[in-house]
């Protein structure tokens, strides 16, 4: 696989970002900004970055304020803040069309970004998710986080443990899936694992989901948009999806939608080549509007 380059980056909002960059710039095709989901890290895109950079093209993905190896302030996990990072971000970049791709809650921040910033990605793409409306399942917030909060993470568990029940459950995925599930995980010194992302800001960042209204945020954006939803084989949670990305198709000027069935909810880690391929005949897609609006 492709390596990456690994770097600290301050956007100028008291936050610095850690991200993985991949290939170099090419004035021929879009770069792409990959953004993960809640509790999840950069890596996750490694297999879709990698694929992208072999085709050519640049790749940055970034671990948002609170994952990963990024700073991990005590507050700005509401939408508005996590998306403004990514502006910030696109910024320091130089980035002013991109294509922003974001999994589950990450699709939701772009879906937020692309609506704040209509003229600054050049189309995004949202892999399972984008639709997540938490208050429309939930009555209030401490019924969401009873039943999302993430389950008490054994403080004796070690790397070799966990890779073995991530490969136990995952094993149909490829390894750059499984070396991103596991960098979810800080490794200590005495060689047992936790979290980058703390209970407490689990929880903020939850609370930013649950106030987020992303079908009311379709009308706004202005660039296409691509969902990539999974069909993980649930029937009722497929239907819900389906009827909420079949919402948000009204509401887009460009909107389509790329199912993967069977799949996991983390399609990119598991089906990176052929995410990447979707990425690229869209991003392509853009470029052959601009060149043909001259």
């Amino acid at each position: 696989m492709t390596e990456p380059r690994a770097d600290l980056i301050n956007i100028g909002r008291g936050v610095r970002l850690h991200v993985r960059q991949w290939g170099e710039s090419n004035d021929d095709a879009r770069p792409h900004l990959l953004v993960h989901g809640l509790a999840s890290n950069a890596r996750l895109w490694d297999g879709v970055a990698a694929a992208l950079a072999n085709a050519g093209r640049r790749a940055v993905a970034v671990d948002l304020r609170g994952h990963g190896r990024s700073d991990k302030p005590d507050d700005g996990y509401d939408m508005a803040s996590v998306a403004e990072d990514l502006a910030a971000l696109l910024a320091v970049l130089g980035w002013d069309q991109a294509v922003v791709s974001g999994q589950s809650w990450g699709a939701n921040v772009v879906v937020e970004l692309a609506a704040r910033h209509p003229r600054l990605p050049a189309a995004v793409v949202c892999v399972d998710g984008g639709t997540i409306d938490l208050a429309e399942r939930f009555e209030n917030f401490d019924s969401c986080w009873e039943l999302l909060a993430p389950p008490r993470f054994r403080t004796d568990m070690t790397r070799a443990e966990l890779e073995t029940n991530m490969r136990a459950h995952n094993g149909h995925w490829p390894d750059s899936g499984i070396e991103g599930a596991l960098s979810c995980f800080e490794e200590l010194p005495n060689g047992t694992v936790r979290p980058w992302l703390t209970r407490e800001r689990h929880r903020l960042v939850l609370a930013g989901l649950y106030d987020h209204k992303p079908l009311e945020r379709m009308t706004d954006i202005e660039v296409p948009l691509l969902f990539i939803p999974a069909d993980t084989g649930e029937q009722a949670w497929t239907s819900d999806k389906r009827a909420s990305i079949d919402a948000a198709l009204t509401r887009l000027g460009d909107g389509r939608a790329q199912w993967f069935s069977p799949a996991d909810h983390d399609v990119h880690a598991q089906y990176p080549r052929e995410v990447a391929e979707l990425l690229m005949n869209l991003a392509d897609e853009t470029m052959s509007n601009r060149d043909g609006g001259r």
